[in-house]
């Protein structure tokens, strides 16, 4: 099936894009998503963002990069802040390198050496982290320009986003066709799905890299956020931050969040692994496995707010990112600088490196497949 304008795939509501609803804010009616002009880039594409509410939630997404540019939740008092990090131009985008609310494709986190093999050939990829493959290569799908198109659906509201990739681009086989579907439900719940189909064997590994800080952004640390992943094992790695294959139990380690605990807790610790990523970088290996449907696996909570976000995933694993490389160069939204652990990633996806790891859930999608996944945020206080 391919994936265009043409073809959405009918009945967003069959489909299950109503979402759980999770318990979080009270319900409301939703605005008719709204379109504005962000900025152009240099060789003159105009960039929009749009702007969605329901429930409570209130999200701003670019046509550039998927971006989630803003995201905004109520606290305990009902009062409002913009809960993801980001900027207010496009240009501080267009440079930077931390992947801030950006669409991830078409392979989330890194593949060792940017080279994989299928069905017996050997395949090169772009390169942009040291000798590795980040996020899809120099030019991944955050720093695409999506055609993007709104929808209301009952008492949903949304945006389907689309890009078609061409058979070699950073070096992946196959012409892959995206849709990605950002829906915010009655109850405040942000859902994304993702969809793919490919005309050649490929490997595919969606994701969103929202960076957050439920205290507000640029509000400072997010050590004291108490953090709990269901996830009993993680996948250590080597210097490059490539897994080594061993999937490790976290019991006694830095690594253990199967109760809920501060993240600055055992930041600090000197854990071997913790010292080579500067922090955390690692993917959890949730104890569900790739589900059916989307389950909880993660709950993220800020004392001092209130405000908490719960992460259901039909994925197999989330890589937790602790904001290590944050150095105080960075302006944001609010005018004031990042700096290390000024804000957390919760990537759901499969696990970085599969491709070349023959013992972890494949990646490999082929021609009369459909890639499909689903993250649901579902925000409280």
């Amino acid at each position: 099936m391919e994936l265009n304008r043409r073809t959405v795939i009918a009945g967003a509501a069959a489909a299950g894009l109503a979402a759980t609803t999770a318990g979080t804010a009270h319900a409301s009616s939703g605005r008719k998503p709204v379109k504005e002009l962000f900025g152009t880039l240099a060789d003159g594409t105009r960039v929009h963002r749009w702007s969605l509410e329901n429930g409570g939630t209130r999200l701003k997404v670019l046509s550039y990069g998927g971006i989630v540019q803003s995201l905004e939740i109520p606290d305990r008092h009902g009062r409002y802040a913009n809960v993801s990090l980001g900027y207010d131009d496009l240009a501080a985008y267009v440079a930077g390198t931390t992947f801030f609310g950006a669409t991830i494709g078409r392979y989330g986190n890194r593949i060792a050496k940017g080279r994989f093999t299928l069905d017996g050939r050997t395949y090169q990829l772009s390169v942009n982290d040291g000798e590795n493959s980040l996020h899809g290569g120099a030019k991944g799908f955050n720093t695409k320009v999506w055609d993007v198109e709104p929808f209301s659906a009952g008492t949903d509201v949304g945006l389907h986003l689309y890009d078609t990739s061409a058979d070699g681009e950073m070096g992946y086989p196959g012409t892959l066709r995206t849709r990605v579907t950002f829906t915010l439900n009655r109850h405040g719940d942000w859902r994304i799905d993702y969809a793919a189909t490919t005309d050649r064997p490929t490997v595919v590994n969606l994701t969103n890299h929202t960076y957050y800080n439920l205290a507000g952004e640029g509000s400072g640390s997010i050590c004291g956020h108490e953090l709990w992943l269901a996830a009993s094992r993680y996948t250590p790695t080597d210097a490059g931050l490539i897994p080594t294959g061993e999937l490790a139990k976290v019991t006694g380690t830095p690594f253990d969040f199967t109760r809920p605990k501060p993240v600055g807790r055992d930041l600090r610790t000197g854990h071997g692994q913790l010292v080579t990523a500067k922090g955390y970088d690692h993917n959890f290996v949730l104890d569900k496995g790739v589900t059916a449907r989307p389950e909880h696996v993660v709950t993220l909570r800020d004392p001092g707010s209130g405000r908490t976000l719960r992460i259901l995933t039909d994925q197999p694993g989330v890589q937790f990112y602790s904001g290590n490389f944050l150095d105080g160069t960075l302006v944001g939204t609010s005018g004031r600088t990042y700096r290390q652990s000024d804000g957390l990633c919760l990537e759901t996806q499969h696990f970085p490196d599969s491709p070349n790891q023959p013992s972890f859930p494949s990646t490999v999608l082929r021609p009369g497949q459909t890639y499909r996944s689903t993250t649901i945020h579902a925000f409280g206080s």
